[in-house]
């Protein structure tokens, strides 16, 4: 049986376009993709996003479901979940 720890996303390391790599907890970037989101036109948006109403459950989906947002020609928003040690 898997270790639940395993499934745990407490952290994730965010890589964005002319930025040093950031760590942010979930509520950190739950808040990060809903500021992106925001600048996106809907009709800009994956159609599975598109689908949901609010931009709390669009960020949430692209956390759960996803590792990458396009935010526009020759930029890139990734995050990836990570284990840190205390």
């Amino acid at each position: 049986m898997p270790n639940p720890l395993m499934y745990q996303q407490d952290n994730f390391v965010v890589l964005e376009t002319n930025q040093p790599e950031q760590f942010l907890t979930t509520e950190e970037l739950l808040e990060k993709l809903k500021e992106e989101l925001q600048k996106i036109d809907i009709s800009d948006l994956p159609l599975e996003l598109q689908q949901f109403d609010s931009l709390q459950a669009q960020a949430q989906h692209l956390i759960d479901t996803s590792c990458e947002l396009d935010i526009g020609a020759g930029k890139y928003l990734q995050w990836y979940a990570v284990r840190l040690e205390k």
